[in-house]
Order: structure tokens, then C-alpha cells, then sequence
């Protein structure tokens, strides 16, 4: 199933590894086969990985970029997981971390980034990282 790609005036994004920005005009690009494909805003630095949802994220994303280093990146992983879900009494979180699991086992990566960008929001939600404009609150946990 092919992927559609919308981005935006110097959007950048990760392709197969390679760092590719858009031109100067909206663009929308159709992939017609399997890619490692991700957003400028999904990418993260090293030095960003600076909170346990973060770094979970951040293998995660590294063995969905960089597939053939999935050991490495797994063992991080399995790490950074298992101390967070240690750690957590959210029955809700506990599961999104099972699922996340999960999916990297199945070498799913993109599935497994997607769920972990949930765990950083709840993260952000319980230190009171959240951005400015978006209304703080919700179930506790």
C-alpha cells in the first residue's frame, strides 16, 4: 500500500536513512513500496533523550532508522522499558508499554514509535512539561 507524504515549504524528513528537505512549494510525495520514513518532528537527537519516555523512544526509533543495528538498539530498549514500566501504576501506560513490546519484537518499529510518543505525553502531563496553549489536566495516574 503506497504512503502519502504532504509536507510542508523546507520540510525535512528521514528517508531509508538519507536527510531529504522539500523545496520552496508544498509538495506531496506517494512511496510505492516499504520505507523508513520519518517526520522532522518525530526525529530525535541523542541529547534530547533526556527523560525515561524519552528514552525509550529513542531505540525505538533507531532500530526503525537503522534496522540493521536492531541488537544494539534493543538492548537499550528492553532497559529502558522494563525500569519504566517498573515504575508506573497507570494500568493504561502499563499496556502502551506491553504494546510497544510488542511491536518491536515484530520488528513493527514505526507502530512501536507511534505508541511511544504516548508515554512522552504522559510523562510531559505528570511533570508539567506541557507547551504552552495546550490545557493541562486529565485523568491521574
Amino acid at each position: 500500500m503506497p504512503l502519502k507524504l504532504s509536507l510542508k515549504p523546507g520540510e525535512k524528513f528521514v528517508l531509508n536513512g538519507a536527510v531529504v528537505q522539500n523545496g520552496d512549494r508544498r509538495t506531496v510525495l506517494v512511496l510505492q513500496n516499504r520505507a523508513s520514513v520519518l517526520r522532522e518532528k518525530d526525529i530525535m537527537q541523542l541529547e534530547s533523550a533526556n527523560s525515561p519516555a524519552r528514552r525509550i523512544y529513542f531505540p525505538v526509533m533507531m532500530m526503525y532508522l537503522e534496522e540493521e543495528n536492531f541488537e544494539a538498539f534493543y538492548e537499550e530498549f528492553a532497559s529502558r522499558i522494563t525500569e519504566f514500566i517498573g515504575v508506573i501504576r497507570n494500568t493504561t501506560i502499563q499496556a502502551t508499554c506491553v504494546q510497544i513490546s510488542k511491536h518491536v519484537l515484530a520488528r513493527e518499529f514505526y507502530k512501536a514509535l507511534m505508541l511511544s510518543r504516548k508515554l512522552i505525553e504522559y510523562e510531559d502531563e505528570r511533570l508539567g512539561n506541557v507547551p504552552p496553549g495546550v490545557q493541562k489536566g486529565g485523568p491521574a495516574g
